[in-house]
């Protein structure tokens, strides 16, 4: 009788404190901490670092920022355009970056393909991505940002980011000097730029806006003689005889596409621009002149004491 005379004696409140009381100790001492942990936990699981100890570069920018990023060491193979610096060409040359084949890559069995936008066909790159491989796809812009952009996102993937900073600052810095150069000409003095990428019976593919082509001789501080189209196009006869190049400018290069300035100049439509009558041709290095990489600078001094002398 006298136990339950004593629980007839226990209030309300003091059953609630001893539900607490026999809880707590389940609960941790720092829940924040706790989660915290839990969180980290979490994040890293989600964002695992790529394994890009065997990388495929595709571009021939995107493999000489691999080098001048001091990590060429990763790479395995690389495509046909990328022929600087002349190491490169030493690796396995998986083709041309906007004719790729995914077994060609495959077959070199990498842990990782970077690739700069534009390389294709998009079948091969749907293929490649479904590979269960990282694939990182580089921007391409033809202008100063975008080659600092260029160097950030293959820095990232490789997770370098400190030595991509670093050679942000050098190459943004050249730049900078080599454009500030280009635009101190006067607005009169700018030459008019006819950039020819091929001349296949008779009819000349040249640049339009939206190019490689396009964005050197901006930043070179000349006129693109064509405008009107983006790309590179077929242009009539007429088109070019009424943009009154003072320049041609073409890649220097082999094979079937390569042209000798006497055949160039005799085009019908051609011969009859200034540019033939003083015979200006500017001849350069396809990489250097379009790649939009960590040389663009020196590409630009180049191309400015060619069409300006000095």
């Amino acid at each position: 009788m006298t136990m339950f005379k004593n629980l007839k004696r226990i209030r309300p409140w003091e059953v609630t404190l001893t539900m607490v009381l026999m809880v707590l100790p389940l609960v941790p001492a720092n829940p924040i901490a706790g989660l915290g942990g839990f969180v980290r936990h979490a994040h890293a699981a989600e964002t695992p670092k790529p394994d890009t100890s065997r990388l495929v570069s595709i571009g021939g920018d995107v493999t000489e920022i691999v080098y001048a990023l001091g990590e060429e060491k990763r790479l395995i193979a690389r495509d046909s355009t990328s022929l600087y610096p002349k190491e490169a060409t030493k690796l396995p040359d998986v083709g041309y970056m906007r004719a790729l084949s995914p077994e060609g890559i495959l077959a070199v069995n990498p842990t990782a393909i970077i690739a700069v936008e534009g390389s294709g066909p998009p079948e091969a790159l749907a293929v490649l991505r479904n590979a269960s491989l990282p694939f990182e796809t580089v921007p391409q812009t033809y202008d100063r940002d975008g080659i600092l952009k260029k160097i950030e996102v293959v820095g990232a993937l490789l997770g370098v980011p400190d030595k991509a900073k670093v050679l942000e600052g050098k190459v943004a810095a050249d730049l900078d000097a080599a454009i500030n150069d280009s635009a101190k000409r006067p607005e009169a003095e700018r030459k008019r730029v006819l950039f020819v990428l091929s001349n296949q019976n008779g009819k000349i593919m040249a640049s339009g806006s939206d190019t490689a082509a396009d964005g050197i001789i901006k930043l070179t501080g000349a006129i693109n003689a064509i405008n009107g189209f983006s790309g590179y196009k077929s242009v009539t006869d007429e088109a070019i005889i009424e943009a009154k190049p003072d320049v041609i400018l073409i890649m220097d290069r082999e094979g079937p596409l390569s042209m000798s300035n006497e055949d160039l100049l005799k085009q019908p439509a051609i011969s009859l621009t200034p540019a033939a009558s003083h015979k200006a041709v500017v001849r350069m290095d396809g990489l250097h002149l379009l790649g939009f990489g960590p040389r663009t600078a020196s590409a630009i001094r180049e191309l400015n004491a060619a069409i300006y002398g000095g």
